[in-house]
């Protein structure tokens, strides 16, 4: 799968910081305008596309050439009928390989995109994890929800699209760790429990942090579905809070 060649190509730019080779390597393409340390999350993605292992992947995900503003990239994919609104009903629908675009404001305006990257995992509920150049001063993973995305592109993958996001309901994969404190525990799988506990009504700041306020609700959380009350997320909880009945 194509999908797959351009991920693997994105993941090796995890760790990135700068000023770097993509910047460099894009200025060598595209001119001296793009010399220095200019913003790369859209080079990034140029980058990835035209070193992925399978060539079909940069006319895929490049399908006018070279892209280092994020609008004209946008605008590509609407032309071709490749684009799909950011709203909250049309985010589970987000595959992996799509390309994300945000707009910090919070609109679906084409116009107003600030920042782009790649669809890695639908985690459900609105959230999505993405390989993002460019954030933070670095090529890193994070975890995005719909009131940032804009829309996002679906590059006609030679082989077809990517495998499908998790069913609404369905639980993402456990992330390997049991979210406990003390000390308190920080991390994108932090945040998508805390988004997703948000999501079922809980009052619950969604700040990556699993501190005290997080362990409370989680432990109403587990009486309230008959589990094993400790304030420990581990894989039962984990999937509770997504497969569980909303009371």
């Amino acid at each position: 799968m194509t999908a797959q060649t351009m991920l693997a190509s994105m993941r090796t730019l995890l760790g990135l910081g700068e000023p770097n080779y993509v910047q460099r390597w894009y200025q060598a393409r595209n001119g001296a305008d793009y010399a220095g340390n200019p913003p790369w999350c859209d080079e990034a993605i140029t980058w990835a596309a035209a070193h992925s292992a399978d060539a079909t992947d940069y006319k895929a995900v490049c399908p006018k050439g070279d892209r280092a503003y994020t609008v004209y990239h946008a605008e590509d994919f609407e032309r071709l009928g490749e684009w799909h609104i950011g709203t909250a009903d049309q985010v589970h629908q987000a595959l992996p390989g799509d390309i994300i675009f945000f707009d910090w404001s919070g609109s679906n305006d084409l116009d107003a995109i600030d920042h782009v990257g790649i669809c890695e995992v639908n985690l459900g509920g609105g959230l999505i994890q993405t390989i993002e150049g460019n954030t933070s001063d670095a090529c890193r993973r994070r975890v995005r929800d719909a009131s940032v995305i804009a829309g996002f592109g679906r590059p006609p993958y030679r082989n077809g699209p990517a495998p499908t996001p998790p069913k609404p309901g369905q639980a993402p994969r456990w992330p390997g760790r049991y979210l406990t404190q003390p000390p308190i525990m920080n991390g994108s799988d932090v945040r998508t429990w805390q988004q997703r506990m948000k999501d079922r009504g809980w009052q619950i700041s969604v700040d990556g942090a699993y501190g005290p306020a997080s362990e409370a609700v989680c432990r109403s959380f587990q009486g309230e579905k008959h589990l094993a009350v400790d304030g420990v997320v581990g894989p039962d909880t984990w999937r509770a809070a997504w497969t569980a009945p909303v009371t």
